[in-house]
């Protein structure tokens, strides 16, 4: 089978473009989320994306700080007990980005019907409040009648309402561990990955672990995104941080404080970009700033126990290096 394994730089050479239409996961505001690929993003000054989101997270809020997003569909846009996304707000409230407001029941069900090429999904959830009749996208016209719009059930006869599905161009997606093959495995709650890696045109897979597919071949069950729908797959330690990666590390409140309050005003998202993003080059060096005292403390997690049947197929460095060094195809 095809070694899909590529550098982080390379995955956002190949498969990003400005102006495309991006997505990421997983999701929840401090769970595990493609943050590194999204500092990488940003450190190839990507631009003018229409992103798909559907819980905000801290690589939202970065790619909004540093004005790559002109469009977002989103359906939960705050940062939980660390406060709303100040990334974000900026953007929105200047006018930079054009939102576009759902529920976390009607995003998921827009992914569905991407995953599943439905021409659109039925919902019961969402029409008549300002969520089906209030677009970011045509200001201007309200009531809206085209964002979740009705038909006629042909069935009854009734009226019934509809959303239209997701197809992002490429998503980033945060899993636990993938073989180089592209088959991966979530610990954790899934938050629609799943739909999103069959929604997708093209996706990459961004793994704490790279593990010997003979651990696939152990637990075929867990092997939720399998290969053929994988494109690249990208070896990110810590790839999550400073949100959490269930079985791995905690999210990290200090550091989660201190790059929302960066993200209020354009000079400090410039000096989190000199000290998060432009320091570092490789894993390594992407670890060093961070500090291993830091990680040691993260990694601390009561939920470590959840990697105990798969360690012993894990990959060293040394063999993820040597594998991505023959092509990554």
């Amino acid at each position: 089978m095809a070694n899909k394994l590529i550098t982080i730089q390379d995955a956002v050479a190949e498969y990003t473009w400005d102006g495309m239409m991006y997505s990421h996961g997983a999701g929840i505001s401090v769970g595990c989320d493609s943050v590194s690929f999204g500092r990488e993003m940003v450190r190839q000054g990507r631009k003018h994306l229409h992103m798909l989101t559907h819980c905000c997270t801290q690589q939202l809020n970065l790619l909004c700080a540093a004005g790559a997003v002109d469009k977002l569909e989103i359906a939960f846009t705050g940062l939980e007990v660390y406060g709303f996304p100040n990334g974000l707000r900026r953007a929105v409230e200047s006018g930079k980005v054009q939102i576009e407001d759902y529920s976390n029941l009607t995003f998921g069900l827009r992914l569905l019907a991407g995953a599943m090429n439905w021409p659109f999904c039925p919902t019961i959830s969402g029409f008549a409040s300002d969520q089906e009749w209030r677009s970011g996208f045509k200001p201007d016209e309200y009531p809206c009648t085209t964002k979740i719009p009705e038909v006629t059930n042909p069935f009854t006869g009734k009226q019934a309402h509809v959303l239209a599905p997701l197809k992002p161009d490429m998503s980033a997606i945060h899993v636990t561990m993938a073989d180089p093959e592209g088959n991966a495995i979530m610990l954790g709650s899934e938050w629609c990955r799943f739909e999103l890696a069959r929604a997708s045109k093209k996706v990459v897979l961004q793994a704490e672990y790279i593990v010997d597919t003979d651990c696939m071949r152990q637990f075929p069950n867990l092997v939720r995104i399998p290969d053929f729908l994988v494109d690249a797959v990208v070896y990110a330690p810590f790839g999550a941080w400073p949100q959490c990666s269930t079985g791995l590390y905690d999210s990290d409140e200090e550091h989660y404080y201190y790059m929302n309050n960066c993200m209020k005003t354009d000079e400090g998202f410039m000096k989190y970009k000199a000290e998060y993003i432009d320091s570092y080059k490789t894993n390594s060096e992407f670890l060093a700033v961070i500090g291993s005292e830091r990680a040691g403390a993260l990694k601390k997690t009561a939920t470590a126990h959840l990697m105990d049947p798969y360690r012993k197929w894990i990959m060293s460095d040394e063999q993820i290096d040597e594998l991505t060094k023959k092509g990554g195809r």
